[in-house]
């Protein structure tokens, strides 16, 4: 099984804080709201990277959804992704985020690294009492910085020490 590589949109490749110099800005329209986007088109080499020489599959994990692949990936440098469908948020069972229980279905028994500005504590203790899901590690993303080296990094080093890294 390959391992997921998960992406957010907002406070992760679009960070809160007014960005570095190496980030352009966006505007995007979606269902007649327009938003305001920073992004680095250097994020996405970065991410494919990680993911080929880890044998990871790299997927959206946002409230974007498939509007991330119209509006992000290609001013990113990513293909089409696939998507973790966030369908109705549904009620917390302990504290957890409303992404958390559309992950956990998605992924089923896959090992993954979840790159959120908003995974905690709760979530971790979500997902690991969910069918068992025990092979994961989430990366909590600073919103005000987004995505670092220090992010994927820490993604390479879990996925090569834990096994499940399947690159060339």
């Amino acid at each position: 099984m390959k391992p997921l590589l998960l992406l957010d949109v907002d406070g992760v490749l679009n960070p809160f804080r007014r960005p570095d110099p190496g980030y352009r800005r966006y505007r995007c329209e979606i269902g007649g709201q327009v938003y305001t986007v920073h992004l680095n088109p250097g994020h996405g080499a970065r991410l494919l990277e990680l993911a080929i020489a880890t044998g990871a599959e790299l997927a959206w994990a946002t409230t974007w959804e498939h509007h991330a692949n119209e509006w992000i990936s290609p001013r990113v440098g990513l293909p089409e992704l696939p998507v973790v469908p966030m369908g109705p948020v549904l009620g917390s069972a302990a504290g957890e985020m409303f992404k958390t229980p559309h992950v956990a279905e998605y992924v089923e028994r896959r090992p993954f690294v979840w790159f959120d500005d908003q995974v905690r504590r709760e979530d971790e203790d979500y997902l690991r009492g969910h069918r068992g899901l025990d092979d994961f590690l989430l990366v909590p993303v600073n919103p005000r910085d987004g995505l670092t080296s220090a992010h994927l990094d820490a993604a390479r080093r879990w996925l090569t020490l834990s096994g499940f890294s399947q690159g060339p």
